[in-house]
């Protein structure tokens, strides 16, 4: 009976010398110290250029077929003699552990490919936004055409979530920045003797500016990227398409309760953080320039027109609208796995951040002249 340990015997063919392997090549008999340095002893004494026959194996498996590929190079012998399944077990291990291709250097027209992939990626994403935001529209003529059908119960529990949940972080970042920007501007209106102008700089800036900004951002961090992900796990779970099935509007359900909600609570947070910046503004004032309270509250109205507050709730309505659609548009392109989910997220939260910065540069080209 042939012995279980894997060994090789040398033959001569019409083709040359052959090796002729028996026993067992499995993990069972390659598992201990010695029968393994043995196989190893065998390989190494097979004459270059060999043939190799398999048939007489009692056993083999995928390690007895890795150690033969290790000893081949990563590649076939000019001949090798094996049974069917052998041979399958032995094509497994090539496929798995053949060497990647070398990567070819990529010339002007498949750099030229490349670009347009992007490009056409980035017009299919277009594409879906306008969509969506054109879905969002007709929403909203249907929300007006039979408002008792609404889904006004979602609608109050975003703006709960959105609104009332983000008032202390907001408030929070708007007095750290109020103070930090009047510690700043203090430093330098004190050495021409221009205190006062610092009630101008922090109202013109705080009210007009750095209110609605600063709350978009926080608000696209903090719920931009709440709804990517709920939308994204609606994805993950099937949930979307079970309401495609039982014929919900995604977009009426979905997309319209929380551009409703964003629309109307980012004004009022807008609102919020300024107020909480010029607080801390008014402090740091206070306590670096000896400007007190009652002369800013004094001042502030004579410096900064209201129509400054009226292009600040306006565009922070826009923000919240775009947030929203963002958000939504990347929830609804998640693929049902949680890797697409995560690389959602992200790309809403940065996307939505640069839009909004983008947006208030926009506006602040085009009314320039508002207020000053």
């Amino acid at each position: 009976m042939p012995s279980p340990s894997p060994w090789i015997e040398s033959a001569s063919g019409d083709d040359g010398p052959c090796a002729v392997l028996q026993g067992r090549w499995t993990a069972g008999g390659l598992g201990n110290k010695t029968a393994w340095r043995a196989a190893q002893v065998a390989l190494a004494a097979v004459a270059p250029g060999s043939a190799w026959d398999l048939r007489a194996l009692q056993a083999f498996d995928h390690l007895g077929a890795l150690t033969l590929w290790q000893h081949w190079g990563r590649q076939w012998p000019a001949q090798v003699l094996t049974l069917e399944r052998q041979r399958a077990v032995l094509e497994r291990v090539a496929a798995q552990g053949a060497p990647a291709a070398p990567a070819r250097r990529q010339g002007w027209a498949q750099g030229w490919d490349a670009f347009g992939i992007v490009v056409l990626g980035a017009l299919a994403q277009l594409r879906d936004f306008i969509a969506l935001a054109g879905q969002l529209l007709l929403s909203s003529l249907r929300l007006l055409a039979a408002p008792q059908r609404g889904p006004w119960r979602d609608f109050s529990g975003h703006l709960y979530r959105i609104g009332a949940q983000a008032l202390p972080i907001t408030a929070l970042v708007g007095f750290l920045i109020g103070v930090v920007l009047a510690y700043l501007m203090s430093q330098v209106l004190r050495q021409f003797g221009a205190e006062t102008f610092i009630v101008n700089i922090l109202g013109l800036a705080l009210i007009r500016e750095l209110g609605p900004l600063l709350a978009a951002v926080l608000i696209a961090g903090r719920s931009g990227s709440a709804i990517t992900a709920q939308i994204g796990v609606m994805r993950v779970t099937e949930e979307l398409d079970a309401m495609r099935v039982m014929g919900i509007p995604r977009g009426f359900r979905l997309v319209l309760p929380r551009a409703m909600a964003l629309a109307i609570a980012m004004p009022l947070i807008a609102v919020w953080t300024a107020v909480a910046a010029l607080v801390g503004g008014v402090l740091a004032a206070d306590v670096t320039l000896g400007i007190n309270a009652s002369y800013f509250l004094e001042a502030l109205p004579k410096v900064v027109p209201l129509a400054n507050l009226t292009l600040a709730v306006g565009k922070s309505v826009v923000f919240g609208i775009f947030i929203a659609l963002i958000a939504c548009h990347y929830g609804l392109r998640v693929k049902p796995n949680t890797e697409s989910l995560g690389q959602g997220t992200t790309a809403s939260v940065v996307t939505s951040i640069t839009a909004v910065i983008l947006i208030d540069a926009l506006f602040a080209v085009v009314f320039k002249s508002v207020g000053i």
